[in-house]
């Protein structure tokens, strides 16, 4: 049966071959060759983009503009950072391959549709996202704000559907622990805080916890889904959150560096953007020196917090390290 397929066994060939690509190759992600994680990440995210091309269908009637701009702002672009987390950490439990992909969709819907919303007028204004206009510009800003909407309340119709697990508990869990990452005391909590920043001058616990909510509630999320679905002790779950918080940390300060030194056409969204409000992060408080190295030790200690799970983690490893050393 589809959903009794595992991440790691022989029938999931497409699957075995990420793995196959980047086991063992930690250190050279580590020294600056993000070839073989690269591949990894746009070979998961394909396979992730099926499951969301299915789980997105175009419809007709009515409701047929909000469907497609949910679409656009979910397939065709982005990193799928979080859905590689999800993969990855599920192949440490052995979880079913259908679970694993639902779980993993889902969490790409919560993240695109905070994009979309971000996006707004009222909110960041901007008018580029993944080299392409915003949904509110290629649509109209009431349209984004129920494509958003809509993509949010999926990701919990999804991950509440007997596909992604046969046990209710299981889902309930996954329901509630997506939940609590998305809403104040996440996401949506540590953008308020964003938002407020343009208006007083934060400090350095200020800007961690800001990002511990607007960024690696998320991460969190992604690391550990394949545990909830997998069961693991407790103390396995664990160390996955402790190398959530460090990657999360080290995305954000990855993600101001490259707001500072790159360019909008690398990147695909705009640039300079924070400094443009007077909003302080890391590397503003940093510098670019510090804040580099700032973020490889927190790679290098989230990598640490693997050491439980042996050569099966070397993607968790590996996009630790990318993270940091990323030019987009």
């Amino acid at each position: 049966m589809a959903g009794t397929r595992k991440l790691a066994a022989s029938d999931a060939p497409e699957l075995a071959g990420i793995w196959a690509g980047i086991d063992g190759r930690v250190a050279q992600v580590e020294g600056g060759d993000t070839s073989a994680i690269e591949a990894a990440l746009n070979a998961a995210a394909a396979i992730v983009e099926r499951e969301l091309d299915r789980l997105l269908p175009p419809v007709a009637g009515a409701q047929a503009r909000v469907a497609e701009a949910m679409r656009y702002a979910t397939l065709g672009g982005g990193k799928r950072a979080r859905p590689f987390l999800v993969l990855a950490g599920s192949r440490l439990f052995d979880v079913a391959e259908t679970g694993a992909l639902r779980a993993a969709a889902a969490i790409e819907m919560i993240h695109c549709y905070s994009l979309v919303h971000d996006d707004l007028p009222a909110m960041d204004n901007s008018d580029l996202r993944r080299g392409r206009p915003t949904v509110h510009k290629r649509f109209d800003d009431a349209t984004a704000i129920l494509a958003g909407d809509g993509l949010l309340t999926l990701a919990f119709e999804v991950l509440a559907d007997p596909a992604t697990h046969p046990a209710a508990e299981v889902r309930a869990e996954l329901v509630l622990a997506l939940a609590r990452a998305a809403g104040v005391a996440g996401m949506v909590g540590g953008q308020m805080i964003d938002l407020e920043a343009e208006k007083k001058r934060l400090d350095l616990a200020a800007i961690t916890q800001l990002q511990q909510l607007k960024t690696g509630a998320l991460f969190g999320f992604a690391s550990e889904a394949g545990a909830i679905l997998g069961r693991p002790p407790a103390a396995r779950r664990a160390a996955l959150r402790a190398y959530a918080a460090d990657i999360g940390l080290a995305f954000q300060i990855a993600d101001d560096l490259l707001d500072a030194e790159g360019s909008a056409s690398a990147i695909g969204k705009p640039v300079g953007q924070d400094k443009a409000a007077g909003k302080a992060t890391f590397l503003s408080l940093l510098g670019p020196d510090r804040a580099r190295s700032e973020a490889r030790r927190l790679a290098a200690d989230a990598c640490k917090r693997l050491e439980p799970f042996g050569p099966p983690a070397d993607p968790l490893r590996a996009i630790a390290h990318f993270i940091v050393v990323r030019r987009r």
